[in-house]
């Protein structure tokens, strides 16, 4: 006989939540996964498939229409052929219908004679319209880009052909950085441990507040 306590109602609501959550993480990872295969193979229209239908691009432009107008221009003007390869994709909900994650990604350029490599990291918003995950915003955050021939020791390492070098965004999300090779003072005894980050906000904890840095458009 079936049981229709409330008990039993509960746990079958509480069971679909778990599994919607698990459906959820690995659509978005697919959708990270599409980004980089559409991106590479050149489907514009794929690509721009993966963004809410009201991207904003730029300053005071919404669209996919615009948003593949931009991003065909970029590749056609940059890149001959471009490979993404993705890395650790760690997923937060805040609700049913909206996320944030964090995925490294190195990547490979053909840029004229030279062949350009590139470590970086996208923060992503993510959102469920009509029943799909979709990008709301990725910020593109870089560590270094180089020749493949020349190791990018040093300072400012985002080193295009034909540009001055410049400083990347790799680190700026993230304040502990900063405070990690700031802090070099001799302390007594052992260090002070905070408090682990609460279920869902390992990565806000980890941003404490620090702003979107402004990305510089290669």
């Amino acid at each position: 006989m079936a049981n229709d306590t409330p008990h039993a109602a509960l746990s079958v609501a509480a069971l679909a939540e778990r599994l919607d959550r698990l459906e959820s993480l690995d659509e978005i990872r697919q959708l990270a996964a599409k980004y980089a295969l559409s991106l590479d193979m050149r489907d514009m229209d794929a690509h721009v498939n993966l963004f809410a239908p009201d991207i904003r691009v730029g300053r005071d432009k919404v669209g996919r229409e615009h948003f593949k107008a931009w991003q065909t221009d970029t590749l056609r003007e940059q890149f001959t052929g471009t490979s993404h390869h993705l890395g650790q994709h760690i997923i937060e909900f805040k609700d049913r219908d909206h996320a944030t994650g964090v995925v490294y990604s190195k990547n490979e350029h053909e840029c004229g004679n030279e062949w350009v490599i590139m470590q970086m990291l996208y923060w992503d918003d993510y959102e469920r319209i009509d029943g799909r995950w979709l990008f709301r915003r990725r910020l593109p955050c870089y560590w270094y880009a180089t020749d493949l021939n020349k190791p990018p020791i040093g300072e400012m390492k985002m080193r295009w052909p034909g540009r001055q070098p410049y400083w990347g965004t790799f680190h700026e999300l993230f304040p502990s950085y900063r405070e990690f090779w700031a802090d070099r003072a001799d302390k007594d005894g052992l260090p002070e441990v905070t408090a682990p980050a609460p279920l869902e906000r390992f990565l806000e904890t980890m941003r404490r507040g620090t702003p979107a840095p402004k990305i510089r458009v290669r």
